[in-house]
């Protein structure tokens, strides 16, 4: 079951190698990133050009997550997400990164139908979006999934706490495990995940005392979205705190930058340039011989 842990403080691992190579993260590396205690950095990724910076800055693992659903493509809520999409989206993360640790979402009802359903699912997320792991939501409900994708050879990443694909069974977006039924049956249902062969879970929204005893007794790594500063590492959508995403703004997310303003800025100040005549000059223009521009403006402009 796991016992108390030793109280010490959390490191960060270097992103690359001693000897100039990128070592690639791993289950078994973030298990010994827990097992060390040192924290493991998530953000979500959708696409190349995005994926390379977050894998360039050192970021552990990139999750693929469902909710491009939203920042992406415009859609309320995570739930019309397809599996074409998470794998089209997959495959254009994988292209671009090296070190990270690639894992991918199974959208709402890709993994709930059936087994052989969910194992389907799993094996495109792996084999046409080059995922190395897969992520999908519940407690109970989904312990026979997890159990038969990981022994398929799949590594499987559980999600507790506030499940976005469940919002009208949960009635919105509302913290869970509050109340002491809650609590014993989040920490019932965690231990089950990680019996049923789960590398990680992500626990979002909870309580951070909650987050903090689940982390203690589970031997697998917690990563935390809302749960507080005591799980194994932290996740953030990546348009959240890089203030790009502006239709919400969740508490448990930091901005660290407001690239939703320098955005705005820069693309006014296109928008003025072109319509001033300013942009673009010579710099940005290319050149030809001058007696063969001047022939052939002669040419062209005087028919």
């Amino acid at each position: 079951m796991g016992g108390k842990r030793k109280s010490v403080s959390h490191q960060r691992e270097a992103p690359g190698a001693s000897n100039g190579k990128v070592e690639k993260v791993t289950v078994a590396r973030v298990a010994r990133m827990k097992a060390k205690q040192t924290r493991i950095t998530m953000l979500t990724a959708y696409d190349y050009t995005t994926a390379r910076i977050v894998d360039g800055a050192g970021v552990d693992t990139i999750l693929v997550g469902d909710s491009l659903g939203m920042v992406m493509l415009g859609y309320e809520n995570t739930l019309p997400v397809t599996m074409d999409e998470m794998v089209h989206h997959t495959r254009a993360v994988t292209r671009a990164v090296k070190r990270a640790m690639v894992i991918a979402d199974m959208p709402f009802m890709s993994y709930q139908a059936s087994l052989p359903e969910a194992l389907a699912n799993a094996g495109r997320l792996i084999k046409e979006g080059r995922a190395e792991a897969i992520k999908l939501e519940g407690g109970a409900a989904v312990v026979d999934q997890v159990r038969a994708i990981s022994a398929a050879g799949i590594p499987v990443m559980a999600h507790l706490g506030l499940t976005p694909q469940a919002i009208h069974q949960m009635s919105g977006y509302r913290v869970q495990g509050k109340s002491e039924d809650a609590a014993r049956e989040m920490l019932a249902e965690a231990l089950a995940l990680e019996a049923a062969g789960a590398f990680s879970i992500v626990l979002e929204c909870i309580p951070h005392t909650l987050a903090r005893d689940i982390t203690a007794r589970l031997r697998i790594p917690t990563i935390g979205i809302g749960a507080g500063p005591d799980c194994d590492g932290q996740v953030l959508v990546l348009q959240d705190m890089l203030g790009l995403y502006q239709e919400i703004a969740p508490r448990h997310v930091k901005r660290y930058a407001n690239l939703h303003e320098a955005a705005t800025k820069a693309i006014g100040e296109f928008n003025e340039e072109v319509r001033s005549g300013a942009f673009p000059t010579m710099d940005q223009s290319f050149t030809m011989d001058a007696a063969l521009a001047q022939r052939l403006h002669e040419e062209f402009v005087s028919e």
